[in-house]
Protein backbone atom coordinates (compact mmCIF):
# COMPACT_ATOMS: atom_id res chain seq x y z
CA UNK A 1 0.00 0.00 0.00
CA UNK A 2 3.02 2.67 0.98
CA UNK A 3 4.53 1.54 -2.24
CA UNK A 4 1.64 2.52 -4.37
CA UNK A 5 1.15 5.91 -2.23
CA UNK A 6 4.29 6.47 -3.39
CA UNK A 7 4.49 5.89 -7.55
CA UNK A 8 1.16 7.36 -7.55
CA UNK A 9 2.99 10.42 -5.65
CA UNK A 10 5.85 10.15 -8.12
CA UNK A 11 3.43 10.01 -11.38
CA UNK A 12 1.86 12.86 -9.82
CA UNK A 13 5.20 15.14 -9.61
CA UNK A 14 6.50 13.89 -13.03
CA UNK A 15 2.93 14.84 -13.88
CA UNK A 16 3.23 18.22 -12.67
CA UNK A 17 6.56 18.76 -14.36
CA UNK A 18 5.56 17.86 -17.36
CA UNK A 19 2.68 20.40 -17.32
CA UNK A 20 5.06 23.07 -16.01
CA UNK A 21 7.38 22.39 -18.45
CA UNK A 22 4.43 22.36 -21.18
CA UNK A 23 2.94 25.91 -19.85
CA UNK A 24 6.32 27.00 -19.76
CA UNK A 25 7.33 25.94 -23.65
CA UNK A 26 3.59 27.48 -24.57
CA UNK A 27 4.30 30.74 -23.53
CA UNK A 28 8.39 30.52 -24.11
CA UNK A 29 6.86 29.62 -27.70
CA UNK A 30 4.66 32.59 -28.19
CA UNK A 31 7.91 34.96 -27.19
CA UNK A 32 9.94 33.19 -29.80
CA UNK A 33 8.54 36.60 -31.89
CA UNK A 34 10.96 39.28 -29.18
CA UNK A 35 14.21 38.60 -29.02
CA UNK A 36 15.71 36.75 -26.39
CA UNK A 37 17.19 37.23 -22.97
CA UNK A 38 20.84 39.05 -23.43
CA UNK A 39 20.75 40.24 -26.67
CA UNK A 40 22.13 43.75 -27.30
CA UNK A 41 21.72 45.57 -30.52
CA UNK A 42 24.55 48.21 -30.75
CA UNK A 43 25.27 47.88 -26.98
CA UNK A 44 21.36 48.51 -26.52
CA UNK A 45 19.89 45.70 -24.49
CA UNK A 46 17.04 44.37 -26.86
CA UNK A 47 15.68 41.59 -24.18
CA UNK A 48 11.99 40.66 -24.97
CA UNK A 49 11.44 43.41 -27.50
CA UNK A 50 9.81 42.93 -31.18
CA UNK A 51 11.48 44.44 -33.67
CA UNK A 52 9.72 48.09 -33.83
CA UNK A 53 10.22 48.46 -29.97
CA UNK A 54 14.11 47.76 -30.52
CA UNK A 55 13.99 50.16 -33.37
CA UNK A 56 12.60 53.11 -31.46
CA UNK A 57 14.79 51.93 -28.60
CA UNK A 58 17.73 52.54 -30.79
CA UNK A 59 17.28 55.51 -32.71
CA UNK A 60 16.46 57.18 -29.32
CA UNK A 61 19.76 56.02 -27.86
CA UNK A 62 22.12 56.89 -30.90
CA UNK A 63 20.03 60.37 -30.94
CA UNK A 64 20.73 61.43 -27.21
CA UNK A 65 23.01 64.81 -27.75
CA UNK A 66 26.79 64.37 -26.94
CA UNK A 67 28.24 66.77 -23.71
CA UNK A 68 31.65 68.63 -25.09
CA UNK A 69 33.58 70.15 -22.76
CA UNK A 70 35.83 73.17 -23.59
CA UNK A 71 37.79 72.72 -19.71
CA UNK A 72 34.76 74.07 -17.74
CA UNK A 73 32.61 75.05 -20.38
CA UNK A 74 29.76 72.61 -21.46
CA UNK A 75 28.52 72.58 -24.59
CA UNK A 76 26.33 69.94 -26.96
CA UNK A 77 26.41 68.04 -29.78
CA UNK A 78 23.42 66.88 -32.04
CA UNK A 79 24.46 63.15 -33.25
CA UNK A 80 22.72 64.40 -36.95
CA UNK A 81 24.87 67.23 -37.58
CA UNK A 82 27.53 65.26 -37.35
CA UNK A 83 26.20 63.24 -40.18
CA UNK A 84 25.48 60.51 -37.58
CA UNK A 85 23.72 57.45 -38.66
CA UNK A 86 22.82 54.00 -37.83
CA UNK A 87 21.97 51.84 -40.14
CA UNK A 88 18.81 50.29 -38.08
CA UNK A 89 17.11 47.90 -40.23
CA UNK A 90 20.67 46.39 -40.99
CA UNK A 91 21.35 45.45 -37.54
CA UNK A 92 18.07 44.28 -36.41
CA UNK A 93 18.14 41.65 -39.92
CA UNK A 94 20.85 40.36 -37.92
CA UNK A 95 19.30 40.38 -34.88
CA UNK A 96 16.66 38.48 -36.29
CA UNK A 97 18.77 36.06 -37.57
CA UNK A 98 20.51 35.07 -34.67
CA UNK A 99 17.02 35.32 -33.31
CA UNK A 100 15.86 32.68 -35.09
CA UNK A 101 19.00 30.24 -35.75
CA UNK A 102 18.60 29.83 -31.81
CA UNK A 103 17.53 26.20 -31.39
CA UNK A 104 14.60 25.76 -29.53
CA UNK A 105 15.50 23.67 -26.23
CA UNK A 106 18.42 25.79 -25.70
CA UNK A 107 16.14 28.85 -26.14
CA UNK A 108 13.66 27.39 -23.86
CA UNK A 109 16.14 26.10 -20.88
CA UNK A 110 17.44 30.05 -21.00
CA UNK A 111 14.15 31.26 -20.81
CA UNK A 112 13.46 29.10 -17.96
CA UNK A 113 16.74 29.99 -16.08
CA UNK A 114 16.52 33.29 -17.13
CA UNK A 115 20.09 33.40 -18.10
CA UNK A 116 20.81 32.95 -22.22
CA UNK A 117 23.69 30.18 -22.86
CA UNK A 118 25.35 32.06 -25.62
CA UNK A 119 24.32 35.90 -24.98
CA UNK A 120 23.87 36.88 -28.73
CA UNK A 121 25.29 40.48 -29.06
CA UNK A 122 25.14 42.52 -32.98
CA UNK A 123 27.80 45.39 -33.18
CA UNK A 124 26.78 48.48 -33.96
CA UNK A 125 26.88 49.75 -37.83
CA UNK A 126 26.97 54.04 -38.04
CA UNK A 127 28.58 55.89 -40.05
CA UNK A 128 29.77 59.76 -39.13
CA UNK A 129 31.39 62.52 -41.14
CA UNK A 130 35.21 63.72 -39.08
CA UNK A 131 34.25 67.20 -41.28
CA UNK A 132 31.06 68.02 -40.05
CA UNK A 133 32.62 67.22 -36.47
CA UNK A 134 35.65 69.29 -37.23
CA UNK A 135 33.44 72.49 -38.41
CA UNK A 136 31.56 72.07 -35.09
CA UNK A 137 35.05 71.83 -32.64
CA UNK A 138 35.91 75.01 -34.41
CA UNK A 139 32.86 76.73 -34.02
CA UNK A 140 33.26 75.94 -30.25
CA UNK A 141 36.51 77.13 -30.55
CA UNK A 142 35.90 80.64 -32.04
CA UNK A 143 33.83 81.38 -29.15
CA UNK A 144 36.10 79.84 -26.09
CA UNK A 145 39.04 79.87 -27.43
CA UNK A 146 41.37 82.67 -25.79
CA UNK A 147 44.74 82.62 -27.96
CA UNK A 148 47.98 84.31 -27.03
CA UNK A 149 47.96 87.79 -28.14
CA UNK A 150 51.21 89.40 -29.79
CA UNK A 151 52.79 92.40 -28.25
CA UNK A 152 51.03 95.46 -30.03
CA UNK A 153 51.48 99.18 -30.42
CA UNK A 154 48.65 100.85 -27.82
CA UNK A 155 46.16 102.82 -29.65
CA UNK A 156 47.00 107.26 -30.14
CA UNK A 157 50.12 106.24 -28.33
CA UNK A 158 53.74 105.56 -28.33
CA UNK A 159 53.92 102.69 -25.57
CA UNK A 160 54.00 99.02 -26.55
CA UNK A 161 51.88 96.40 -24.67
CA UNK A 162 53.25 92.58 -24.31
CA UNK A 163 51.66 89.96 -25.53
CA UNK A 164 49.03 87.76 -23.20
CA UNK A 165 49.37 83.74 -22.85
CA UNK A 166 46.49 82.29 -23.94
CA UNK A 167 44.96 78.88 -25.18
CA UNK A 168 43.31 77.21 -28.24
CA UNK A 169 41.69 74.11 -28.92
CA UNK A 170 43.38 71.19 -30.77
CA UNK A 171 41.01 69.97 -33.49
CA UNK A 172 42.42 67.46 -34.90
CA UNK A 173 43.45 66.29 -31.21
CA UNK A 174 39.86 66.36 -29.83
CA UNK A 175 38.39 64.86 -33.00
CA UNK A 176 38.77 60.67 -31.39
CA UNK A 177 37.39 61.69 -28.20
CA UNK A 178 33.96 62.40 -30.56
CA UNK A 179 34.04 60.28 -32.50
CA UNK A 180 34.24 57.44 -29.79
CA UNK A 181 31.42 59.55 -27.91
CA UNK A 182 28.59 59.46 -31.02
CA UNK A 183 29.05 55.34 -30.73
CA UNK A 184 28.47 55.28 -27.02
CA UNK A 185 24.99 53.99 -26.18
CA UNK A 186 25.07 54.59 -22.09
CA UNK A 187 25.07 58.29 -21.36
CA UNK A 188 27.63 59.00 -19.24
CA UNK A 189 29.99 57.69 -21.81
CA UNK A 190 28.45 60.07 -24.74
CA UNK A 191 30.70 62.58 -23.15
CA UNK A 192 33.88 63.92 -24.87
CA UNK A 193 36.82 66.77 -23.79
CA UNK A 194 38.50 68.29 -25.92
CA UNK A 195 42.31 69.00 -26.04
CA UNK A 196 43.70 72.56 -24.90
CA UNK A 197 46.85 73.74 -25.55
CA UNK A 198 48.34 76.68 -23.88
CA UNK A 199 50.01 79.12 -25.74
CA UNK A 200 52.35 81.41 -24.61
CA UNK A 201 52.87 84.90 -26.36
CA UNK A 202 55.58 85.76 -29.12
CA UNK A 203 58.46 88.19 -28.15
CA UNK A 204 58.20 91.62 -29.14
CA UNK A 205 59.18 91.54 -32.37
CA UNK A 206 61.19 94.15 -34.45
CA UNK A 207 58.58 93.63 -37.63
CA UNK A 208 56.09 95.56 -35.43
CA UNK A 209 58.71 98.53 -34.57
CA UNK A 210 58.68 98.48 -39.00
CA UNK A 211 54.99 98.69 -39.38
CA UNK A 212 54.42 101.43 -36.99
CA UNK A 213 57.82 103.20 -38.08
CA UNK A 214 56.21 103.13 -41.46
CA UNK A 215 52.83 104.05 -41.13
CA UNK A 216 54.32 107.22 -38.90
CA UNK A 217 56.35 107.95 -42.53
CA UNK A 218 53.84 107.39 -44.43
CA UNK A 219 51.59 110.16 -42.88
CA UNK A 220 54.52 112.32 -44.18
CA UNK A 221 53.71 114.73 -46.87
CA UNK A 222 57.35 113.81 -48.90
CA UNK A 223 59.78 111.73 -48.64
CA UNK A 224 60.82 109.44 -45.65
CA UNK A 225 63.71 106.81 -44.46
CA UNK A 226 65.17 104.86 -41.45
CA UNK A 227 67.04 102.38 -40.73
CA UNK A 228 67.53 101.20 -37.31
CA UNK A 229 69.90 98.28 -35.80
CA UNK A 230 69.59 96.33 -32.49
CA UNK A 231 73.13 96.07 -31.83
CA UNK A 232 72.61 92.98 -29.52
CA UNK A 233 70.69 90.95 -32.09
CA UNK A 234 71.73 92.67 -35.55
CA UNK A 235 68.12 93.01 -36.67
CA UNK A 236 67.12 95.65 -38.78
CA UNK A 237 63.90 98.32 -39.57
CA UNK A 238 64.67 99.27 -42.97
CA UNK A 239 62.68 102.11 -44.94
CA UNK A 240 63.83 103.34 -48.07
CA UNK A 241 67.68 102.22 -46.89
CA UNK A 242 69.05 101.94 -50.38
CA UNK A 243 68.15 105.29 -51.57
CA UNK A 244 70.57 108.19 -52.31
CA UNK A 245 70.23 110.99 -49.62
CA UNK A 246 72.10 114.25 -48.90
CA UNK A 247 74.64 113.54 -46.82
CA UNK A 248 74.38 116.85 -44.69
CA UNK A 249 76.50 117.27 -41.59
CA UNK A 250 75.47 113.78 -40.41
CA UNK A 251 78.44 112.89 -43.06
CA UNK A 252 80.73 114.53 -39.89
CA UNK A 253 80.48 110.95 -38.18
CA UNK A 254 82.08 109.44 -40.43
CA UNK A 255 84.67 112.28 -40.95
CA UNK A 256 85.57 111.87 -37.36
CA UNK A 257 86.40 108.16 -38.05
CA UNK A 258 88.09 108.62 -41.06
CA UNK A 259 90.39 111.72 -39.43
CA UNK A 260 91.51 108.96 -36.60
CA UNK A 261 93.57 107.08 -39.21
CA UNK A 262 95.53 109.83 -39.30
CA UNK A 263 95.96 111.01 -36.17
CA UNK A 264 98.53 109.20 -33.83
CA UNK A 265 96.94 109.68 -30.43
CA UNK A 266 93.56 111.06 -28.28
CA UNK A 267 93.59 114.64 -28.33
CA UNK A 268 94.40 116.38 -24.89
CA UNK A 269 90.90 118.88 -23.64
CA UNK A 270 91.85 122.76 -24.79
CA UNK A 271 94.07 121.11 -27.85
CA UNK A 272 93.18 122.56 -31.49
CA UNK A 273 92.69 118.92 -32.88
CA UNK A 274 90.21 118.65 -29.71
CA UNK A 275 88.67 121.67 -30.36
CA UNK A 276 87.79 120.34 -34.11
CA UNK A 277 86.65 117.34 -33.00
CA UNK A 278 84.43 119.68 -30.19
CA UNK A 279 83.03 122.18 -32.70
CA UNK A 280 82.22 120.11 -35.68
CA UNK A 281 80.53 117.91 -33.07
CA UNK A 282 78.67 120.09 -30.69
CA UNK A 283 78.23 123.39 -32.62
CA UNK A 284 78.55 121.58 -36.13
CA UNK A 285 80.90 123.83 -37.20
CA UNK A 286 81.32 123.38 -41.32
CA UNK A 287 84.86 125.28 -41.20
CA UNK A 288 86.24 122.44 -38.26
CA UNK A 289 85.02 119.92 -40.72
CA UNK A 290 86.62 120.80 -43.11
CA UNK A 291 89.58 121.70 -41.12
CA UNK A 292 89.33 117.94 -40.18
CA UNK A 293 89.84 117.22 -43.65
CA UNK A 294 93.12 119.01 -43.83
CA UNK A 295 94.40 116.37 -41.15
CA UNK A 296 93.35 114.06 -43.68
CA UNK A 297 95.08 115.09 -46.26
CA UNK A 298 97.88 115.73 -44.39
CA UNK A 299 98.08 118.94 -46.15
CA UNK A 300 96.18 122.30 -46.20
CA UNK A 301 93.94 120.34 -49.60
CA UNK A 302 90.35 119.96 -48.60
CA UNK A 303 89.62 118.62 -51.65
CA UNK A 304 92.48 116.17 -51.40
CA UNK A 305 90.65 114.93 -48.08
CA UNK A 306 87.63 114.53 -49.14
CA UNK A 307 89.09 112.23 -51.82
CA UNK A 308 90.85 110.22 -49.08
CA UNK A 309 87.31 110.29 -47.08
CA UNK A 310 85.29 108.54 -49.95
CA UNK A 311 88.21 105.72 -51.10
CA UNK A 312 87.60 104.80 -47.35
CA UNK A 313 84.37 104.31 -47.35
CA UNK A 314 84.36 102.44 -50.47
CA UNK A 315 86.96 100.24 -48.47
CA UNK A 316 84.27 99.86 -45.64
CA UNK A 317 82.17 98.64 -48.48
CA UNK A 318 80.08 102.14 -48.19
CA UNK A 319 80.28 102.77 -51.97
CA UNK A 320 76.71 105.03 -51.72
CA UNK A 321 79.00 107.65 -49.54
CA UNK A 322 81.13 109.95 -50.45
CA UNK A 323 81.94 113.83 -50.77
CA UNK A 324 83.66 115.16 -53.82
CA UNK A 325 83.17 118.93 -52.24
CA UNK A 326 84.07 120.08 -49.05
CA UNK A 327 81.33 121.56 -47.07
CA UNK A 328 80.41 125.66 -48.45
CA UNK A 329 82.51 125.32 -51.12
CA UNK A 330 82.20 126.01 -54.62
CA UNK A 331 84.19 123.28 -56.45
CA UNK A 332 86.37 124.34 -59.44
CA UNK A 333 85.63 123.92 -63.18
CA UNK A 334 88.44 120.74 -63.47
CA UNK A 335 86.32 119.17 -61.39
CA UNK A 336 83.35 117.03 -60.69
CA UNK A 337 80.39 118.13 -58.28
CA UNK A 338 79.27 114.39 -57.95
CA UNK A 339 79.60 111.13 -58.06
CA UNK A 340 77.98 108.23 -59.98
CA UNK A 341 77.04 105.03 -57.38
CA UNK A 342 74.36 102.50 -57.04
CA UNK A 343 71.93 104.23 -54.73
CA UNK A 344 71.72 107.50 -57.17
CA UNK A 345 71.77 105.50 -60.10
CA UNK A 346 68.94 103.67 -61.44
CA UNK A 347 67.34 102.14 -58.57
CA UNK A 348 64.01 104.07 -59.46
CA UNK A 349 63.67 106.53 -56.37
CA UNK A 350 65.01 110.03 -56.89
CA UNK A 351 64.85 112.68 -54.19
CA UNK A 352 67.08 114.80 -55.17
CA UNK A 353 69.87 114.68 -52.87
CA UNK A 354 72.83 117.19 -53.04
CA UNK A 355 75.33 116.30 -55.44
CA UNK A 356 78.16 116.84 -53.85
CA UNK A 357 77.91 115.03 -50.47
CA UNK A 358 75.75 111.23 -50.07
CA UNK A 359 74.85 108.69 -48.32
CA UNK A 360 71.79 106.06 -47.68
CA UNK A 361 70.28 105.66 -44.89
CA UNK A 362 71.31 101.85 -44.45
CA UNK A 363 75.28 102.88 -44.94
CA UNK A 364 75.08 105.56 -42.30
CA UNK A 365 73.53 103.23 -39.76
CA UNK A 366 76.42 100.66 -40.61
CA UNK A 367 78.85 103.65 -39.92
CA UNK A 368 77.24 103.78 -36.49
CA UNK A 369 77.11 100.29 -36.05
CA UNK A 370 80.91 100.31 -37.24
CA UNK A 371 81.50 102.91 -34.45
CA UNK A 372 80.38 101.23 -31.49
CA UNK A 373 81.58 97.75 -32.00
CA UNK A 374 84.73 99.78 -32.63
CA UNK A 375 84.39 101.61 -29.28
CA UNK A 376 83.87 98.02 -27.92
CA UNK A 377 86.87 96.79 -29.22
CA UNK A 378 85.63 94.74 -32.24
CA UNK A 379 83.82 94.73 -35.42
CA UNK A 380 84.29 95.85 -38.89
CA UNK A 381 86.59 99.06 -38.09
CA UNK A 382 89.24 97.36 -36.47
CA UNK A 383 89.22 94.33 -38.90
CA UNK A 384 89.83 96.65 -42.14
CA UNK A 385 91.83 99.31 -40.38
CA UNK A 386 93.57 97.20 -37.46
CA UNK A 387 96.75 99.59 -36.74
CA UNK A 388 95.29 102.42 -37.86
CA UNK A 389 92.32 103.07 -35.31
CA UNK A 390 91.85 101.93 -32.25
CA UNK A 391 88.66 101.05 -29.40
CA UNK A 392 89.71 104.61 -27.51
CA UNK A 393 89.38 106.41 -30.32
CA UNK A 394 86.31 105.56 -31.16
CA UNK A 395 85.02 105.79 -27.73
CA UNK A 396 85.82 109.23 -28.11
CA UNK A 397 84.62 110.39 -31.20
CA UNK A 398 80.60 108.02 -29.22
CA UNK A 399 81.58 110.52 -26.06
CA UNK A 400 81.94 113.42 -27.91
CA UNK A 401 78.49 112.78 -30.25
CA UNK A 402 76.99 112.58 -26.60
CA UNK A 403 78.01 116.33 -25.93
CA UNK A 404 75.88 117.05 -29.28
CA UNK A 405 72.79 118.85 -27.49
CA UNK A 406 71.88 121.20 -30.46
CA UNK A 407 70.29 118.80 -32.72
CA UNK A 408 67.31 117.89 -30.52
CA UNK A 409 65.60 115.92 -33.16
CA UNK A 410 66.14 111.97 -31.75
CA UNK A 411 66.79 113.47 -28.16
CA UNK A 412 63.96 114.76 -27.81
CA UNK A 413 62.00 111.56 -28.32
CA UNK A 414 64.50 109.78 -25.54
CA UNK A 415 64.70 110.69 -21.67
CA UNK A 416 67.55 112.82 -20.92
CA UNK A 417 69.30 110.98 -18.69
CA UNK A 418 70.10 108.79 -21.57
CA UNK A 419 73.45 108.75 -23.35
CA UNK A 420 72.36 109.60 -27.06
CA UNK A 421 75.56 109.69 -29.17
CA UNK A 422 74.49 111.86 -32.49
CA UNK A 423 74.65 114.04 -35.36
CA UNK A 424 72.02 115.92 -36.79
CA UNK A 425 72.07 117.64 -40.29
CA UNK A 426 69.67 119.92 -42.21
CA UNK A 427 68.88 121.62 -45.61
CA UNK A 428 66.47 123.79 -47.11
CA UNK A 429 64.48 120.38 -47.94
CA UNK A 430 65.87 117.75 -46.27
CA UNK A 431 66.02 117.31 -42.36
CA UNK A 432 67.90 114.25 -40.99
CA UNK A 433 69.72 112.88 -37.74
CA UNK A 434 71.77 109.74 -36.86
CA UNK A 435 72.83 108.46 -33.20
CA UNK A 436 73.85 105.36 -31.14
CA UNK A 437 70.84 105.64 -27.88
CA UNK A 438 72.45 103.87 -25.01
CA UNK A 439 69.12 102.99 -23.30
CA UNK A 440 68.78 100.81 -20.42
CA UNK A 441 66.21 98.08 -22.10
CA UNK A 442 69.01 97.79 -25.28
CA UNK A 443 71.35 99.53 -27.25
CA UNK A 444 70.51 100.64 -30.83
CA UNK A 445 71.76 102.46 -34.11
CA UNK A 446 68.91 104.68 -35.71
CA UNK A 447 68.94 106.90 -38.77
CA UNK A 448 65.88 109.43 -39.88
CA UNK A 449 65.26 111.33 -42.81
CA UNK A 450 62.97 113.58 -43.97
CA UNK A 451 62.67 115.72 -47.57
CA UNK A 452 60.66 117.36 -49.54
CA UNK A 453 62.25 117.56 -52.80
CA UNK A 454 60.08 119.16 -54.98
CA UNK A 455 59.83 122.52 -52.76
CA UNK A 456 61.77 125.20 -51.82
CA UNK A 457 61.52 124.45 -47.97
CA UNK A 458 60.83 121.82 -45.44
CA UNK A 459 59.57 123.40 -42.38
CA UNK A 460 61.20 122.16 -38.99
CA UNK A 461 57.82 122.37 -37.50
CA UNK A 462 56.17 119.64 -39.73
CA UNK A 463 59.07 117.32 -39.48
CA UNK A 464 60.75 117.33 -36.49
CA UNK A 465 57.57 116.21 -34.45
CA UNK A 466 57.43 113.28 -37.44
CA UNK A 467 61.30 111.91 -36.18
CA UNK A 468 60.85 112.72 -32.32
CA UNK A 469 57.53 110.53 -32.28
CA UNK A 470 59.44 108.02 -34.30
CA UNK A 471 62.41 108.54 -32.34
CA UNK A 472 60.06 107.94 -29.12
CA UNK A 473 58.14 104.90 -30.56
CA UNK A 474 61.62 102.95 -31.23
CA UNK A 475 62.79 103.77 -27.94
CA UNK A 476 59.82 102.42 -26.48
CA UNK A 477 60.03 99.14 -27.81
CA UNK A 478 63.41 98.93 -26.39
CA UNK A 479 61.92 99.57 -23.10
CA UNK A 480 58.66 98.44 -23.16
CA UNK A 481 59.02 97.91 -19.47
CA UNK A 482 59.34 101.13 -18.85
CA UNK A 483 58.91 103.68 -22.03
CA UNK A 484 59.17 107.51 -22.19
CA UNK A 485 55.86 108.78 -21.50
CA UNK A 486 57.54 112.41 -22.11
CA UNK A 487 55.43 114.10 -25.31
CA UNK A 488 58.24 115.21 -27.50
CA UNK A 489 56.78 118.19 -27.92
CA UNK A 490 56.08 118.93 -24.48
CA UNK A 491 59.82 118.48 -23.85
CA UNK A 492 60.32 120.83 -26.65
CA UNK A 493 58.59 123.15 -24.85
CA UNK A 494 60.05 122.83 -21.45
CA UNK A 495 63.60 122.63 -22.95
CA UNK A 496 62.98 125.93 -24.97
CA UNK A 497 61.27 127.85 -21.90
CA UNK A 498 64.64 126.18 -19.60
CA UNK A 499 67.06 127.96 -22.27
CA UNK A 500 64.98 131.01 -22.60
CA UNK A 501 65.40 131.49 -18.48
CA UNK A 502 68.94 130.99 -18.81
CA UNK A 503 69.69 133.28 -21.51
CA UNK A 504 67.43 136.02 -19.45
CA UNK A 505 69.70 135.29 -16.84
CA UNK A 506 73.08 135.70 -18.57
CA UNK A 507 72.03 139.21 -19.85
CA UNK A 508 70.74 140.07 -16.37
CA UNK A 509 74.19 139.06 -15.06
CA UNK A 510 76.03 141.02 -18.05
CA UNK A 511 73.90 144.02 -17.99
CA UNK A 512 75.66 146.95 -16.94
CA UNK A 513 74.69 148.88 -13.94
CA UNK A 514 73.91 152.24 -13.73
Amino acid sequence: MLKTIQRLLILILLFAIIGFLLYQAFFYNRTRSLYPLGMTVGGVDVSGLLRDEARASLLETYAQPIAIYHQEERTELNPAEAGFLIDVEKMLDEADKARDEENFWTGLAGYLTERPFVPASIPLTAVHDPAAISEHIQAIAVYLDHPATAPQLLPNTDKYELGQAGYVTDIEASLPAIENALYQPHPEDRVATLIIEEQIPPDLDIDLLQINVERMIDGFDGFGAAFIIDLETGEEVNINGDVALSGMSILKIPIFIEAFRHIDAIPEEGSYLYELFYETAVHSSNYDANQLLHVIAGENNTYRGADIFTESMAELGLVNTFMVVPYDAIPPDYRPDTKITPANSGNGQNVLPDPARQTTAEEMASILSMLYYCAEDSGGLLAVYPDEITAQECQFIVDMLILNTEGNILRFGIPEEVPVSHKHGWGLTDHGDAGIVYSPGGDYVIYLYLSRPETDWLPSAESFPIMREISRLTYNYFNFDNPNLEDPAVRALRVAAELAAETEEIEAETAPTE
